[in-house]
């Protein structure tokens, strides 16, 4: 599933109107510096690029030289994975077992951090940390019902297809209808995790750390942090790739 050498070689060709998702899709090397830049490659992976930069609040040539950079910069490193490559099996494994277990157990000890950074800086920053529980309690509690409702439901029917179209498997039946309604309700909800995530980071000023703030606070900031990260990729892997490619088999079965 890794880049050929020819492929691997290749200089960096990107355009305005080319999509986040053809991006990152083509080039999973430049998620990491899209994830600096504070381009939204995962919800927002079906926006024109220029649009994409014009949200982050960046110029045009600036987020291409750096991605430029980054793409130089990584044809010295191993190749990314290429997931796009993967089956649909492959790939549903490859979330379950890095990304929906990395959320689980982080919202864990996320909760246990936040619990005891307001123990200890309730009277200086109480009202913060209010609006963090708050945000953060309703974060958790859609994305558990939602990593649920994947394991259970959607991912069983994706793998079903796949099982299908590789002749291992009997015609999928979907008790909805077909795979595109529970994706759709997927990426619903998908949009307001993002969309909690932009509040935590605008409420805590980009994670910066209070004056006072003790490890625990620092370890609670930099844990938010890291699950953003990995839900953004999570997201994308879904988005981007995963439910386009499950849609299209679909459609190629009862076509």
């Amino acid at each position: 599933m890794n880049k050929s050498n020819a492929e691997k070689n290749r200089p960096l060709k990107i355009s305005p109107e080319q999509t986040v998702r053809e991006l990152v899709v083509q080039h999973p090397q430049l998620r990491s510096q899209l994830e600096k830049l504070g381009i939204d490659y995962c919800c927002g992976g079906l926006r024109p690029l220029s649009a994409a930069v014009q949200a982050a609040g960046l110029n045009w040539r600036t987020v291409e030289d750096k991605l430029k950079q980054a793409w130089s910069s990584a044809q010295k490193e191993e190749p990314a994975t290429d997931w796009n490559a993967a089956t649909l099996t492959v790939l549903a494994d490859h979330i379950l077992d890095k990304h929906h277990a990395f959320t689980k157990e982080e919202l864990l000890r996320l909760d246990g951090l936040l619990q005891k950074v307001q123990r200890a800086h309730d009277e200086k920053h109480g009202e913060l940390l209010n609006q963090l529980r708050q945000l953060f309690d309703g974060l958790a509690e859609e994305l558990s019902a939602h990593l649920l409702k994947e394991e259970q439901i959607l991912f069983p029917a994706i793998k079903g297809i796949d099982a299908f179209m590789s002749g291992t498997g009997p015609r999928p039946v979907v008790h909805c209808g077909t795979i595109e309604n529970p994706i759709r309700q997927m990426m619903l909800e998908h949009d307001y995790a993002g969309n909690v995530l932009v509040d935590i980071r605008k409420l805590t000023g980009n994670y910066r750390l209070p004056a006072d703030g003790c490890r625990t606070f620092a370890a609670l900031y930099d844990g938010l942090q890291a699950l953003e990260a990995d839900l953004h990729e999570h997201i994308h892997l879904e988005n981007n790739i995963l439910f386009p490619k499950s849609t299209a088999q679909e459609a190629m079965i009862n076509s």
